[in-house]
């Protein structure tokens, strides 16, 4: 009788186990807000609440994301709500084009464009106790003002 080795099976489990430690990573306390919202969502590999808003009117649709997670800053429990609008190379976002988004941030009332792995992002900072609606309401803002500004920069190209 052969004897197979157990360590493929080990390595595997190790991965599944690793996989559902990753998607449990995410804070439900989010899930509950966008569920009381009605708002549809998938869980990314990073624990991220993605969202894609439909502008059907437009023909365009924009990518979400709701961090999993919250950073402790001064006391403050802090979400971020981000949406990503330009690809930095692809748009040619220079550093005249960065200044005139740090013009902008001035105007904005509530989120700021900030770059990240090449892409540009219009970014929310929320104190994590906000109820749902107030979370759809940054999530809105966050997912238009992304999406005007990639209309800026790629016209009809509909991409992020």
């Amino acid at each position: 009788m052969r004897r197979t080795s157990r360590l493929p099976i080990q390595c595997l489990l190790l991965s599944l186990t690793a996989i559902a430690l990753n998607a449990a990573a995410f804070d439900a306390s989010v899930a509950t807000r966008l569920d009381a919202r009605g708002v549809k969502y998938t869980v990314d590999e990073d624990g991220d609440y993605k969202v894609v808003y439909n502008y059907s009117s437009e023909g365009r649709t924009q990518l979400l994301f709701v961090s999993g997670s919250t950073e402790s800053v001064g006391g403050f429990s802090i979400r971020e709500v981000f949406s990503p609008a330009a690809l930095l190379d692809r748009d040619g976002i220079d550093g005249t084009k960065a200044l005139e988004l740090l013009t902008k941030n001035r105007q904005n009332k509530i989120g700021a464009w900030e770059t990240m792995g090449g892409v540009l992002y219009f970014v929310i900072k929320l104190p994590d106790n906000v109820d749902a609606a107030q979370l759809e309401s940054a999530m809105d803002i966050a997912a238009q003002t992304a999406d005007d500004m990639e209309i800026e920069f790629s016209g009809d190209l509909d991409e992020l």
